[in-house]
């Protein structure tokens, strides 16, 4: 049976989700919403995401935002992408080669230095961090601005010491304060090889890693809260455990599985090793 393309979008300011941690699935992808505690001073949410799926098609393209002194930077991004949603979806139905991530990047960049996207965040209040991340087959692509992170929990990278994509970056913003408007725009991107086996993609703002006593700034802490449950119950958890603690910053959460049948590259001197060791966990 064919699988239409299933989508969402969701800007803080029009649902805060203070003091009511929320979990929804779209498609295969988990989304998980917190607005924080109104009794640790919190009465808005500046947070926002989209998620598109197609899994005829074998992708997903995800956007999560993280803004300050009001949601408006997040919610002009979110309505860019919209707009341009069929150059998108055109882009992530061709068969993956050595353009098409770089082609993909091409399109997240004109939407971002498109001058009347710039023009119209001149005129709005506050800016926004912004993580865009694509999954097309058995490779992931993200491109990031600010301090959202993307990890990628795998056996063979975790074991290896690997969670983190990409690396925190603050000071860079969509929005009143742009990067765009720069003189050299100031932002990281980067491609990454899934494993064989079960890969779990999971992006989130920082009001998890800044949760009071810090429970998940160990990425092995994150980890641990998905063994022997289902996902949407681990981000579930996650987000009872901040509210728990007493978080005041919003939380957002978009996370899922994917699971990749062929075997990722080895050094030459590992290459047997690793099919035997993938082989064993398959019997």
């Amino acid at each position: 049976m064919e699988t239409k393309m299933e989508d969402f979008s969701w800007i803080g300011s029009r649902r805060h989700f203070v003091d009511q941690p929320d979990v929804q699935q779209v498609g295969n992808v988990i989304v998980g919403r917190f607005g924080g505690n109104s009794f640790a001073g919190q009465y808005k949410n500046e947070d926002a995401c989209m998620v598109w799926t197609n899994k005829k098609e074998d992708w997903e393209f995800v956007a999560v935002l993280d803004a300050h002194n009001t949601a408006e930077s997040a919610e002009l991004v979110v309505k860019e992408f919209e707009e341009n949603k069929e150059k998108f979806t055109n882009q992530l139905a061709a068969p993956v080669n050595a353009a098409f991530f770089r082609n993909l990047e091409e399109k997240v960049l004109n939407v971002f230095q498109n001058e009347a996207f710039r023009a119209a965040c001149r005129q709005i209040q506050g800016e926004t961090a912004c993580m865009v991340v694509a999954r097309k087959g058995k490779y992931v692509w993200w491109l990031s601005i600010g301090d959202c992170v993307l990890y990628l929990f795998h056996r063979e990278l975790a074991e290896m010491g690997q969670f983190q994509l990409n690396q925190r970056h603050f000071y860079e913003w969509v929005g009143k304060v742009n990067t765009f408007d720069r003189l050299a725009p100031c932002y990281s991107s980067g491609t990454k090889e899934l494993r064989e086996g079960n890969n779990r993609l999971f992006v989130t703002t920082d009001g998890l890693l800044e949760c009071p006593g810090e429970p998940y700034s160990d990425p092995r802490n994150l980890l641990a809260e998905f063994a022997d449950v289902p996902l949407y119950e681990g981000v579930w958890n996650l987000l009872k455990t901040i509210q728990g603690k007493g978080v005041k910053d919003s939380t957002a959460i978009v996370s899922w599985n994917v699971d990749v049948a062929e075997s990722a590259a080895y050094a030459s001197n590992q290459q047997g090793e690793g099919k035997e060791r993938n082989a064993k966990e398959r019997s």
